[in-house]
């Protein structure tokens, strides 16, 4: 299968819950072959780790980024083509009223320039992108 998916930082840490959505966790199982994530994303999975202190909880999810997401999931990077486009939206949004989260805007960029739909339960921080095709695999 081709890749289709570029799953928002909120999207992946789901799975680390105590109780996740059992929506998402099913989307992630049947999409597995699918999906991908952003330099980005994984910067922003690293960076809430290290924040932790040392425990089980900070363990597991090392282990999960190192043993699932490292193997299973390919990381896409915020490229040149991503960096014009959005430099491009962030322009275009700012003029309006509108400048973006930054970190929001690479991610977003990555998934556009790759033709990839954004999957993000925050789907209004990603709503003003113009033609990036989201979903929200949590309703």
């Amino acid at each position: 299968m081709s890749l289709r998916f570029l799953l928002d930082t909120n999207t992946v840490s789901e799975a680390l819950k105590l109780q996740p959505n059992l929506e998402v966790i099913q989307k992630l199982q049947n999409c597995v072959n699918e999906v991908s994530i952003s330099s980005i994303t994984w910067h922003e999975l690293w960076f809430g780790c290290y924040r932790l202190p040392m425990s089980r909880k900070r363990q597991k999810i090392e282990q999960y980024l190192r043993e699932t997401m490292a193997i299973n999931v390919p990381l896409l990077f915020y490229d040149a083509a991503a960096a014009e486009w959005f430099a491009k939206e962030r322009a275009r949004l700012s003029a309006i009223g509108k400048t973006p989260a930054y970190a929001d805007g690479q991610i977003a960029a990555v998934a556009q320039v790759n033709n990839l739909i954004m999957v993000t339960n925050n789907t209004r921080d990603y709503s003003d992108f113009q033609d990036l095709r989201l979903e929200n695999w949590f309703s």
